[in-house]
C-alpha cells in the first residue's frame, strides 16, 4: 500500500510541475507578446499579435549546459539580414545534450548594448536548427540570457523561450544571422514558429 501511495505522490509531482512549467512559458509569452505593444520600433501592432504561433511548451527543452566562459575573447562583426552588421564578443561556450545528442552553441555579448544602463548583463543567443524554414524562421531564432544566470560553470537553456528576430515579421530591420557555428544538427519543436500571416519584405 504504501508502494502505491509513493508512486502516486511521484506522479501527482510530475504533473504538477508540468503544470508548473506550462503556466511559466504561457506568462513568459504573454510578456513577449505585451513588449511588441511597448516598443515604438516595433514591426507588430495589437491586431498582429493574434498570428504569432508557438509550439506547446515541453519541459524536455528546458536543459541545462556546461557553460565555459571564455577570457580575452576577440571582438567581430556578426553579419545582419540587410544593412551593417553589428560587434559582438563570444562570452561563453555551452555544451549540452538534447534529444540525446551532445551539442555546442556559443553565446554573445553586444559591446554596444554593454555600454547602456541595463543592458550591461545581457547575451545573445542566436541559433539555427532543422526547423528553419519549415515550421520555423528562416533565418533562425534567438535566446536572451543574462550574466547573471550563470552559476557554478553552469547555465540553464530553454528553447521554449526561443524567439523570432524582427526580420521575420518586417523588413528594414537588421537581424544578426546565426554564425554557422550555432547550427543545431536537430529539429528543436519548442519556442516561436513561424508568423501566421504573410510578410512583405
Amino acid at each position: 500500500m504504501k508502494k502505491h501511495f509513493f508512486i502516486l505522490l511521484m506522479i501527482s509531482g510530475i504533473n504538477a510541475f508540468g503544470q508548473d512549467f506550462k503556466t511559466q512559458i504561457a506568462d513568459y509569452r504573454k510578456g513577449y507578446m505585451d513588449d511588441f505593444l511597448k516598443d515604438p520600433r516595433s514591426p507588430l501592432k495589437k491586431d498582429d499579435l493574434q498570428f504569432l504561433r508557438f509550439y506547446d511548451a515541453d519541459s524536455t527543452y528546458h536543459v541545462t549546459a556546461q557553460a565555459s566562459v571564455l577570457v580575452n575573447a576577440q571582438a567581430f562583426i556578426m553579419p545582419v539580414f540587410s544593412g551593417t552588421g553589428s560587434e559582438y564578443v563570444p562570452y561563453a561556450v555551452l555544451k549540452f545534450t538534447l534529444k540525446g545528442k551532445p551539442l555546442e552553441l556559443t553565446v554573445f555579448k553586444s559591446t554596444r548594448l554593454s555600454k547602456i544602463p541595463g543592458y550591461t548583463d545581457y547575451l545573445f543567443l542566436p541559433f539555427i536548427d532543422d526547423t528553419n524554414g519549415t515550421t520555423t524562421y528562416g533565418g533562425g531564432r534567438y535566446i536572451d540570457l543574462r550574466t547573471g544566470d550563470f552559476k557554478d560553470g553552469s547555465v540553464v537553456i530553454d528553447f521554449n523561450k526561443a524567439y523570432n528576430p524582427y526580420c521575420a515579421f518586417s523588413s528594414g530591420y537588421s537581424c544578426p544571422k546565426p554564425p554557422d557555428g550555432n547550427r543545431l544538427a536537430l529539429t528543436v519543436e519548442a519556442g516561436e514558429k513561424l508568423f501566421g500571416k504573410e510578410v512583405k519584405h
